[in-house]
């Protein structure tokens, strides 16, 4: 069945840095696309919108069109806006029967968030953004239907969040001959801590002990080698899009435990016990450091305050700690390489 467009821009041609700044640094080749922007502003470009016949909706994440980064999608403050408008014109429309995320990059889903433009804000600033961020997501997870986020490649910090927003990942295969993509939460690596809901959802879609290790030592996991739970389904890349609608054909009403909690999978007290023990079991494992405690008690907020209270912290957190020297130091050594 093939997608209707909604009125929208899709980039060809792209720039080709030798450095992307993010989370997830990333060469890509040139995106598929449907034409040329040219002489446009991020400001006039909205995200392409599909709609099948029988209703579902798929969200189209492309790369800022004034800062094209090679072609690599990354979460800015222009994308984020965006999503959020885009958001808008989905509510505008006839309630969809299904909901998909997908990226327009031909490797990558989301490589992370633009180090350089969070960098450049102050704290007051960069706790705006974070709640930009967290209010589009949340769109998403309020949306009364089955919704999937269709990976394609790299997911990393934001990229990963903004999937888990979604009731299902589904995801392409590698190829023998390709290099694995990567998934996770790397922020730690760089002294910080995810900001928009990762130290509550991936305890709640892999094994908790797991979860909590990785989230706080940075460690991402190579598209070979996924923790069971977290991808719903894997598939040749060809195959991606068919796949996400097919599973949201076969789960209607998965998103009614979704909205009885008000957030996306994540803590709640269905999980509540095995993510205790999963915290008590990693909390001494850990090398001390202030990443890691960070990680630690975001978690334990959200089993004590639940969702909103955890996120809540984590903005915090967050903000605190690329204040400190290892957070300075491993920023500014990330920022000159790039």
């Amino acid at each position: 069945m093939n997608p209707r467009r909604l009125g929208s821009i899709r980039p060809d041609l792209f720039t080709d840095p030798d450095h992307l700044f993010s989370l997830g640094t990333h060469r890509t080749p040139l995106a598929r696309g449907y034409g040329i922007i040219d002489a446009m502003t991020a400001a006039h470009t909205s995200l392409p919108i599909d709609r099948t016949e029988d209703g579902m909706v798929v969200l189209r994440l492309i790369p800022n069109p004034a800062n094209l980064r090679g072609g690599v999608v990354v979460l800015d403050d222009w994308l984020l806006g965006a999503i959020d408008e885009g958001m808008s014109r989905i509510a505008e429309g006839p309630s969809p029967t299904g909901f998909v995320l997908a990226s327009d990059s031909d490797r990558v889903f989301v490589a992370g968030a633009d180090l350089a433009e969070i960098d450049a804000l102050d704290d007051q600033a960069l706790m705006t953004y974070l709640e930009k961020g967290a209010a589009a997501y949340q769109r998403i997870a309020e949306l009364s239907c089955p919704t999937v986020a269709a990976i394609n490649g790299a997911a990393l910090g934001g990229g990963l969040e903004i999937a888990m927003h979604c009731d299902a990942l589904v995801a392409s295969v590698v190829p023998a001959d390709a290099k694995p993509w990567r998934i996770g939460l790397p922020e730690a690596g760089l002294g910080l801590c995810p900001g928009w809901g990762g130290t509550q959802m991936l305890p709640a879609r892999i094994d908790p002990d797991l979860a909590i290790r990785a989230t706080a030592t940075g460690q991402t996991f190579k598209a070979t080698q996924i923790p069971d739970g977290l991808i719903d389904q894997m598939v040749p890349a060809r195959d991606l899009m068919t796949a996400a609608f097919g599973w949201i054909r076969d789960h209607t009403g998965a998103e009614e435990d979704r909205l009885a909690h008000a957030s996306p999978r994540s803590i709640n007290e269905t999980n509540r016990a095995a993510i205790t023990a999963g915290l008590e079991s990693a909390a001494p494992a850990l090398d001390e450091s202030e990443s890691s405690a960070a990680v630690l008690e975001a978690v334990a907020v959200g089993l004590a305050d639940g969702w909103t209270a955890a996120v809540a912290a984590e903005r915090r957190l967050l903000t605190e700690l690329r204040h400190t020297e290892t957070a300075r130091s491993r920023l500014d050594a990330f920022l000159a390489k790039a």
